[in-house]
């Protein structure tokens, strides 16, 4: 590759040696690139693809993946090629009275520091919310523990800036018919773009409305469904969850809501799984803002390292380590809860949802016979929140010998099937008694991550990768699930698509590809052109 050519056309920095992080994140997989480009400003993004795009012919596997955090549990920014590092890209624009305008790069904590400091939240954050930032939101379609009441990122994009295969930049942003015939009639790429998805969702509109998943949440595959109801025609339903296949995003302009001022947390010990399905469908009774869950092994590793959770937490350490003796005194005597389901009421009437939670403790306790007991102060709730966000961190940072593998780790069925589904899942996992696992995650959209912990560098963890994903995601697509909710496809669910969906969605998914990147320059092998024995070879040979 040309890189001498490619330093004399762009402002930012070049990168050959020294690349290893960007050979890794936070899934399975390393895959090493040739180069890590990072761009000054927009301009520098527009010579990049203009560069892959007229030296692809000679170069078939020059090809583009953007970056920002490397928080991503699927593979999805790792390439052989030329990575793209967003993090110049980090200004936040602008904040309005209900919107906010940021580019791609900025961390969501310092966005959401923003918005708050004018009453305003973007919902949609996942647990990896400290670490994470609003283009990789964009990018995977992420959800998060709000996501029940408020749904996902895709609900929120109001417009995005993104350079296409021609390397220009183009504003994106929903259309009604009239606009939409304007955008067809354009004699450019973009106006080829609309024209031929407009072509596409419109000759196969009811087999792809027929193809959404029947779910809460979904990011697996093209949202296709999403995009054109015969009234509006929205490309960012698309461009949401497409895992920068489709595109560079460099801007977006999101809609933000005014969080409730009350909130109050009712906390569920549950030592037996089989009423689990039941209880949270009482609670969703209730509605619930948040309705999250973590497992016992989770807990046992927030006592175990409960330095780390304080550090996580800010504060005074003694504090809040005081805060833990109930925890650490369950551990002691045995009573260890199999798993512990926190679930939140909102609402500005403090009086009101004072009253509802208690309603629901006394429900829960007499149909369940389950303890629970309502969070004292916002103080106490945040010591379970804590819990739920940092337990993938402290799994990551503080297990030795044996690494986290996410491979299973965002399946989606319906609240109503988990009586059955949960069951039929725990057998899959009993099968493998060696595997140490964590579940969390989302309990009111039935949505489960469940982590296990592998040593890499054995052969017999490797081969068993693939062989419990093929059971858990034929079990989950039997549901009519999704097998991922919010995570995305990356390397590790690609090659799946096909058995959830089934080849002729597929078949839609790669025209959907061609139509936007005809010269496949953007993210190669994720959503399609996925290779099992590709995403195998590059598992992390480490323990």
């Amino acid at each position: 590759m040309a890189i001498e050519t490619l330093k004399s056309i762009i402002k930012g920095e070049i990168t050959e040696e020294g690349i290893e992080s960007f050979s890794k994140d936070a899934s399975i997989f390393e895959v090493k690139p040739v180069a890590v480009v990072k761009p000054q400003d927009v301009d520098d993004v527009r010579a990049l693809v203009k560069f892959v795009s007229e030296n692809k012919k000679d170069e078939p596997d020059l090809s583009l993946t953007a970056r920002a955090a490397g928080t991503d549990m699927s593979g999805g920014p790792l390439n052989e090629s030329i990575i793209i590092d967003f993090g110049n890209f980090n200004r936040i624009l602008e904040v309005g009275d209900s919107w906010a305008t940021s580019e791609s790069g900025v961390y969501y904590r310092d966005f959401e520091r923003a918005t708050l400091a004018k009453g305003l939240l973007l919902p949609s954050y996942p647990a990896s919310r400290e670490l994470c930032t609003v283009g990789g939101m964009v990018a995977n379609n992420s959800g998060g523990e709000k996501s029940l009441a408020y749904g996902k990122t895709a609900d929120y994009i109001e417009e995005l800036s993104m350079i296409l295969g021609d390397g220009e930049e183009y504003t994106i942003k929903a259309l009604g018919a009239d606009e939409l015939e304007s955008k067809r009639g354009q004699d450019n790429f973009e106006g080829q773009v609309y024209n031929q998805m407009y072509g596409l969702l419109e000759q196969n509109y009811d087999q792809i409305k027929n193809a959404k998943p029947k779910v809460s949440k979904n990011s697996a595959g093209y949202a296709l469904w999403d995009v054109w109801n015969r009234q509006k025609f929205d490309l960012n339903r698309l461009v949401c969850g497409s895992q920068g296949t489709l595109g560079m995003i460099t801007k977006i302009k999101f809609r933000l809501i005014r969080p409730n001022k009350v909130s109050k947390l009712l906390v569920i010990f549950l030592n037996d799984l089989k009423p689990l399905g039941s209880l949270v469908n009482a609670v969703l009774e209730y509605k619930p803002e948040s309705f999250e869950v973590y497992d016992d092994n989770t807990l046992k590793l927030a006592v175990k390292f409960w330095p780390s959770m304080i550090k996580s937490m800010k504060g005074n350490a003694l504090l809040l380590g005081l805060r833990f003796i109930p925890e650490m005194l369950m551990l002691i005597t045995g009573g260890m809860p199999k798993l512990v389901l926190i679930a939140e009421f909102t609402g500005n009437d403090g009086g009101v949802i004072l009253d509802k939670i208690k309603k629901v403790k006394s429900d829960i306790g007499n149909k369940f016979k389950v303890k629970s007991r309502i969070a004292s102060s916002q103080a106490d709730a945040e010591k379970y929140w804590t819990i739920r966000r940092e337990s993938f961190n402290l799994l990551r940072k503080h297990v030795q010998g044996k690494k986290t593998a996410p491979f299973i780790d965002d399946v989606i069925v319906r609240p109503e099937q988990l009586p059955e589904f949960l069951p039929r899942l725990s057998a899959i996992l009993e099968q493998y008694k060696n595997m140490t696992y964590t579940i969390a995650g989302h309990a009111g959209d039935a949505n489960f991550h469940i982590i296990p912990l592998m040593d890499l560098a054995n052969t017999k963890d490797r081969s068993s990768i693939i062989e419990i994903a093929e059971k858990v995601y034929n079990l989950v697509i039997e549901y009519g699930g999704s097998i991922t909710a919010e995570h995305n496809d990356g390397l590790i669910r690609t090659p799946f698509l096909e058995k959830m969906y089934g080849p002729a969605i597929c078949k839609l998914f790669e025209e959907t590809k061609k139509i936007f990147d005809p010269q496949n320059i953007f993210n190669p092998r994720k959503k399609v052109g996925g290779n099992m024995q590709f995403a195998v070879n590059h598992i992390k040979n480490e323990r």
